[in-house]
């Protein structure tokens, strides 16, 4: 059974920086392609950032220059480094591994960006 656990939201205020953590268990993490989603009260669930196996890399726009998606195959974990945080990026962020038809999600974590 494919379990992902996240961790590393909370609140933090304007300019600051914050990791979250997604750890997987129940699969052979590498062979997966992974990524950050997120959804605010209201709004459609959206992509943040992808980790392509073979090492590409996509972020939104709104994000990019800011956030910094991340694996480390050896601890089964994916990481998703925030920095220069803004108001709009409070949401809950959920992490996503996917291989073919296969489609896991965490639980999400809460990020609250708040003055």
């Amino acid at each position: 059974q494919v379990q992902l656990v996240e961790s590393g939201g909370g609140l933090v205020q304007p300019g600051g920086s914050l990791r979250l953590s997604c750890a997987a268990s129940g699969t052979i993490f590498r062979f997966y392609d992974v990524g950050w989603y997120r959804q605010a009260p209201g709004k459609q669930r959206e992509l943040v950032a992808a980790l392509i196996r073979v090492g590409t890399t996509n972020y939104a726009d709104s994000v990019k220059g800011r956030f910094t998606i991340s694996r480390d195959n050896a601890k089964n974990t994916m990481y998703l480094q925030m920095n220069n945080l803004k108001l709009e990026d409070t949401a809950v962020y959920y992490c996503n591994i996917g291989l073919g038809g296969s489609n896991y999600w965490g639980q999400g974590t809460q990020v609250t960006v708040s003055s």
